[in-house]
């Protein structure tokens, strides 16, 4: 179970956004394929003290996605991390996508950057989407002076990309700092704060449709073991990844949200509106609005014909995709998006409604027809470009809002 394939074919240079390689994790973390070790605290790396969280999340999200703009709240937190990522030159900055949010890690001499970079992206999230922004930073010290930790994990899932998983504690505690009326004011970034320009959001795109289940319905699925030692949370998080194998099986293929099938583009995009607000800088909103058109053009005659454009191969870049697809997680919890059958669900929540009554886990589950996709391109020629996935119809920003819910039961019983 949760296992990839990797390609080592050239990718299409259409959306290359820099001429650098993949992203190197210079902190230097165990690295892992096989996604069941993510669970395993003792394969993980202190990130530096020195070091900070960037967090960003909308304030409002339900609402938006009430109204059925929850593509649009999938792409301004994507935009969080790409505004980061094109200001990081060669310093490899790990990353969260959380549907409603984002989260980074960055070295010191980042922050003022950084700052800016998510002031520009939470200007132009107001004025073009009218969706307000709350961002902060947060010392890693800080953290761990409230007993908890920063580590990361290097999580290869492709010959042309490797992420970053998290543990520790400290993610979800700076994720409750930033959230908090009372704690958080220290860390936030004021919202009356403003910068001249546009955020370089280059590389950011969501050209395709939204994927439609093969199996029945699109589960967006979150699980945190919330008490114990870390080797016992490393045990309860192992044995639930072993009691979804046994119901998922073994091929990731059968219930990865992204395949050949339901891979579709159509002219024009139906996000090319919000894709263009956001990567307008240098070009313009026309300008913005045509290079997405006349790029999804080409792509679909390519694609239609069978024909190649210099490096560009359809049926390769789509293998790439597919296994590039972050469909699963480890960040402080367990983070999956997948395409599963009515009964699969059903032996899901039984499975996971029993380590509930145990008091071992708290869980969010969200499900939909389909899955949104939002993709990060840094070098398609080296095949390094990532594609988040997100249920449909708010998917983790609902799945935690589930999960909360049960948290908060399991603090106010006794355990």
């Amino acid at each position: 179970m949760f296992d990839h394939h990797a390609s080592n074919a050239l990718a299409p240079n259409s959306r290359a956004c820099h001429d650098r390689q993949q992203h190197r994790f210079f902190y230097g973390p165990c690295s892992v394929r096989d996604f069941t070790k993510v669970t395993d605290s003792s394969l993980y790396t202190p990130l530096p003290d020195d070091w900070l969280l960037v967090l960003s999340d909308i304030q409002g999200s339900t609402r938006a996605i009430e109204q059925g703009r929850y593509k649009t709240v999938n792409m301004v937190g994507a935009a969080c991390i790409m505004g980061i990522l094109n200001i990081a030159d060669e310093i490899d900055v790990p990353y969260v996508f959380g549907g409603d949010g984002a989260t980074l890690a960055i070295p010191p001499q980042l922050a003022d950057a950084a700052r800016a970079a998510l002031i520009k992206v939470r200007h132009v999230a107001r004025e073009q989407m009218s969706l307000d922004l709350r961002i902060g930073l947060i010392p890693v010290k800080d953290l761990r002076a409230r007993g908890l930790d920063v580590t990361l994990l290097k999580y290869r899932m492709s010959a042309g990309l490797s992420l970053a998983m998290f543990s520790g504690g400290g993610l979800s505690e700076a994720d409750r700092l930033l959230k908090s009326e009372t704690e958080g004011g220290d860390y936030l970034i004021p919202m009356d704060a403003k910068l001249e320009g546009q955020p370089d959001l280059e590389g950011l795109s969501c050209r395709w449709e939204p994927l439609s289940s093969r199996n029945g319905k699109i589960i967006s699925l979150l699980v945190t073991a919330p008490f114990g030692s870390k080797d016992e949370k490393t045990q309860i998080y192992d044995e639930v990844l072993k009691k979804l194998t046994t119901i998922l099986g073994s091929k990731a293929e059968d219930y990865r949200p992204t395949s050949r099938q339901n891979l579709r583009l159509r002219w024009p995009p139906r996000a090319a509106w919000i894709e263009a607000k956001l990567t307008a800088a240098g070009r313009g909103l026309l300008g913005a609005l045509y290079r997405i058109g006349w790029q999804t053009a080409v792509q679909m005659y390519l694609e239609k014909s069978g024909k190649k454009a210099g490096s560009y191969d359809g049926a390769i870049y789509r293998d790439e995709l597919i296994a590039n697809t972050d469909f699963q997680r480890f960040d402080d919890m367990i983070r999956l998006v997948l395409d599963c059958r009515p009964d699969q669900i059903t032996a899901i929540e039984e499975c996971l409604n029993a380590f509930h009554e145990q008091k071992k886990i708290a869980y969010g589950l969200q499900s939909s027809d389909n899955a949104l996709m939002t993709c990060l391109v840094f070098n398609m020629a080296e095949g390094a470009h990532v594609h988040f996935v997100d249920g449909g119809d708010g998917g983790f920003a609902f799945a935690a809002t589930g999960m909360k819910r049960q948290l908060a039961a399991l603090t106010s019983d006794p355990i």
